[in-house]
């Protein structure tokens, strides 16, 4: 529509541009082309979520246990009961925290649908913008949002802020005539107005060509669709985790059900019960709402900072991030021009060393201006371009009142003249105030002007990526004709440098962020010179990185910038499929990389990136639909705290784990060691634990300090660490070897217990302490697995949860033992005093025990 002029636009989408369309053609063209509205990604229904939660390894091999159980003895059917109420439970937080951030999310969209000017049936009027249609005449002027993509018909000192689409933070100024080319990129459309974009200066009137999913934001919302979501880090770990815990207990359940019934002797009925029971051992029943918890916990966390996760993995995602790709206007900076210098008088002056007799300067620059800022409710509201409104403020707050200037006329801002023009009356005199680009307005100069060094100080500013304004005026006795003469021979009176500057915080997160080893990625829509001054002043370019611009990215085949991605920190003049190249390419290093934006621009990146971050405040519906992760409040050192939580989840999450499993491989060893000794005849042991035994310990005393595990707030020098590799083994870093060491610890004192107790009292007494033997030990062991560091230390006391854990633990575990009637349900005997000492003596030597091995851990790390 752009390379037609608009008269034939108008004739081709059969409407007038006088009376725009009738009721009954409206009526005709919303049943062919629907809604003005992007179509929403279908959700997910509730049973939908609930049934995948049981799509698990760990869960399945669990429930088919407690089916098997209840059919091969359905009198027996309490811990088949409680291994189905553990699952449900699980799949129902999961679901619950799911729901609870998509309403978060509808609660940071808008109530109610903008509003656009219409003509219809010869008729101005207001109507919800989804309700255009293709053909309308629509009526647009300064602070309106354009509702659908148009093609100008009108347009008076029309300027458009298209940030949202296009990344480019300066307003376009926008025109009628026709553009030549067939392919005009989307900021050279000058006679087009897109969706989702909002006019910041002048008005305008357009013919609606495109709506709903038609329109250039909708295409950006359909590539979403193509987009496939991957699994998160951790998602994949915990697969990882449930496959080898899957494999072993059933590779350890045929091994027992042989050995009880072929070497034993067992009945057949009786060795299944056997190996069903040790499946139950081997499986960490409270593992999957444990996680689930310390997830959720950590979401919460992320509430408070500002942070609404999407999806509970996506929290730990963040700790492991290498990358973040970071959209600069809006989210590195303040998407707000300010002026930072001005040039008057000969001298280059900061604002604070701005005097009185810098007051002319400032005052004819805000004059010569149409923007406003206003204070609606208590809130600063600015209206017109950000260029002009960047003056306004100055002049507000080192200026003086200019209330006294009447603009008698005025020659608009024009982008071939690159100039604007006003006249007032003062003092009975009239002045001309011309501002504009220094270029254009020094070659316009009265041989009277002073330009000594003016020159030198634009280069300057240029230099440091500031945008530089020239002022000019003229002084008449009478009236002037307001002709372009009034812009030639005007005398200098002097520059300002703007910027749109950075967050005054961001400095310091991305500081932090290289320390913990997160490089910054600055992705944006303006040029690079700007691009390049903000990348040095916030500290994101490294020795021998550099910048690139889109012209030469295109240059590249995916092969090249795969191999060059490392040299590339700040990337200008970007499209939407560069972005979704630069998280390819960053990917395919192994890296994990995080989005941030807010334009709809970003929407592909931020989905095809690990983890998307979009902007709560100034984010578009399509952006926060993309990504995981929204910041409430805008701001790029939430994504640093995001970064610590993840971490400190992980790292907690590790914790968990590790107790949990050397917990479970005790159990393991206790039952196959007893019916080792027992075939080989050593001893005539029978099965120390029951399977309530054994539900109890994993669901109870197991599971209570693992929620305190999971409480322990990150250290500080998490934020020292490098990154964990996206592919590294969740059992990395010898976890594996101390789960099972610490396993054979468990299973050996809890062994030991079950035998003293067997050859002093028999079978019933002697499964009861080992029963009481398992928990405290597990109970105890929690200390050990909470820090490195010795348990007799102040800082082993410090996590209150996990303190009263251990008190809420170990009194449930004596009340199953000396409660009449629980005890009969548990399987268990009152034990005498000498009794549980043994028992609770036993357990705490876990604690002495690992104690010897952190002192040798930490001897052998000393000498190295």
């Amino acid at each position: 529509m752009y390379r037609k002029r608009n008269e034939d636009v108008v004739n081709e989408l059969g409407s007038n541009v006088q009376s725009g369309l009738s009721s009954q053609e409206v009526e005709i063209r919303r049943e062919k082309y629907g809604k003005n509205a992007l179509e929403e990604h279908k959700k997910e229904t509730l049973l939908v979520k609930f049934l995948k939660s049981f799509a698990d390894v760990l869960i399945i091999i669990l429930l088919v246990a407690a089916v098997i159980s209840l059919i091969v003895d359905p009198h027996e059917w309490v811990d088949s009961l409680v291994i189905f109420i553990v699952v449900m439970l699980n799949a129902i937080l999961g679901v619950v925290q799911e729901s609870k951030a998509e309403k978060s999310l509808e609660a940071l969209k808008k109530m109610s649908s903008p509003e656009c000017k219409v003509i219809r049936n010869g008729v101005t009027d207001k109507i919800p913008s989804e309700d255009l249609v293709v053909g309308d005449i629509i009526l647009i002027e300064a602070g309106d949002f354009i509702p659908a993509d148009a093609r100008l018909i009108d347009a008076v000192n029309l300027q458009v802020d298209e940030s949202a689409l296009t990344g480019e933070s300066v307003p376009v100024t926008k025109m009628t005539d026709v553009i030549d080319g067939d392919a005009a990129a989307l900021g050279d459309r000058k006679n087009m107005v897109f969706s989702s974009t909002f006019v910041t200066n002048g008005r305008g009137k357009a013919v609606v060509t495109d709506t709903g999913m038609k329109t250039e934001i909708g295409k950006i919302a359909g590539m979403l669709g193509a987009q496939k979501a991957e699994p998160t880090p951790l998602q994949n770990k915990l697969d990882q985790v449930g496959k080898v815990i899957g494999i072993i207990s059933i590779f350890i359940c045929v091994v027992v059900f042989a050995l009880d019934y072929f070497a034993l002797g067992a009945e057949l009925i009786e060795s299944f019960k056997l190996a069903v029971s040790l499946a139950v051992a081997a499986i960490p029943e409270g593992l999957a709402t444990v996680v689930t918890i310390v997830l959720a916990i950590g979401v919460r966390k992320m509430v408070a900072e500002n942070a609404i996760v999407k999806k509970l993995p996506a929290v730990e995602t963040l700790g492991c991030t290498s990358i973040v790709c970071s959209d600069k206007t809006g989210t590195l900076t303040q998407n707000k021009m300010t002026v930072l210098e001005i040039y008057d008088n000969g001298k280059l002056k900061l604002l604070s060393d701005i005097t009185e007799e810098n007051h002319q300067l400032i005052n004819y620059f805000s004059i010569c201006c149409d923007a406003k800022i206003e204070m609606v409710d208590g809130v600063e509201k600015r209206i017109g371009d950000p260029t002009e409104t960047a003056l306004v403020e100055l002049n507000n707050k080192y200026g003086s009142d200019v209330s006294w200037a009447e603009r008698v006329g005025e020659i608009p801002f024009d982008s071939d003249r690159k100039l604007m023009t006003v006249v007032i009356k003062k003092d009975g005199k009239f002045i001309s105030i011309t501002k504009g680009a220094p270029d254009v307005l020094l070659k316009r100069l009265s041989k009277s002007s002073k330009v000594e060094g003016v020159n030198e100080a634009i280069e300057n500013m240029s230099s440091r990526a500031l945008r530089v304004l020239a002022l000019g005026i003229k002084v008449f006795d009478k009236m002037p004709e307001v002709t372009l003469d009034l812009e030639q021979d005007v005398e200098f009176l002097g520059l300002v440098g703007m910027i749109d500057p950075p967050r005054p915080e961001v400095l310091e997160a991305i500081k932090v962020a290289k320390h913990a080893g997160v490089r910054t990625i600055m992705i944006t829509g303006d040029n690079i010179i700007t691009a390049t001054a903000i990348a040095n002043e916030l500290g994101i370019m490294g020795e021998g990185q550099r910048a690139v611009s889109s012209d030469e990215l295109d240059s590249m085949s995916d092969e090249e910038l795969r191999n060059r991605i490392e040299e590339f920190s700040v990337y200008a003049r970007v499209a939407p499929k560069d972005k979704v190249r630069i998280v390819e390419a960053w990917q395919s290093k192994g890296k994990v990389v995080a989005m941030t934006g807010d334009g709809v621009n970003d929407s592909p990146a931020l989905k095809k990136a690990d983890i998307g971050c979009a902007m709560g405040i100034t984010g578009t519906d399509v952006s926060k639909e993309a990504a995981d992760m929204i910041l409430t409040d805008d701001n790029f050192t939430t994504i640093i705290k995001a970064v610590k939580q993840g971490r400190g989840i992980y790292a907690n999450i590790r914790k968990c784990v590790k107790y949990l499993l050397s917990s479970n491989i005790g159990e393991v060893l206790v039952i196959l060691l007893a019916e080792l000794i027992a075939a080989l005849n050593i001893l005539p042991l029978h099965v120390p634990l029951a399977g309530i035994h054994l539900l109890w310990i994993n669901l109870v005393t197991d599971s209570l300090p693992a929620f305190g595990l999971g409480m322990e707030k990150p250290e500080d020098s998490v934020m020292f660490e490098k990154p964990r590799p996206k592919d590294e083994n969740f059992f990395a870093q010898k976890l594996g070897l101390h789960i099972g060491l610490e396993g054979v610890v468990v299973g050996a004192l809890t062994l030991t217990s079950y035998i003293v107790g067997f050859q002093l009292y028999g079978h019933a007494v002697a499964s009861t302490m080992a029963f009481v033997t398992l928990a405290f030990t597990q109970l105890f062991h929690s200390y050990n697995v909470k820090s490195e560091k010795s348990v007799f230390t102040k800082q082993a006391f410090n996590n209150r949860f996990l303190n009263l854990a251990f008190i809420v633990g170990a009194i449930m575990q004596l009340a199953v033992v000396y409660i009449p009637g629980l005890n009969t349900i548990f399987q268990s005997v009152m034990l005498s005093l000498p009794q549980i000492a043994i028992a609770i003596g036993s357990a705490f030597a876990i604690v002495i025990v690992m104690e010897i091995y952190k002192l040798i851990v930490r001897l052998i790390y000393k000498n190295k």
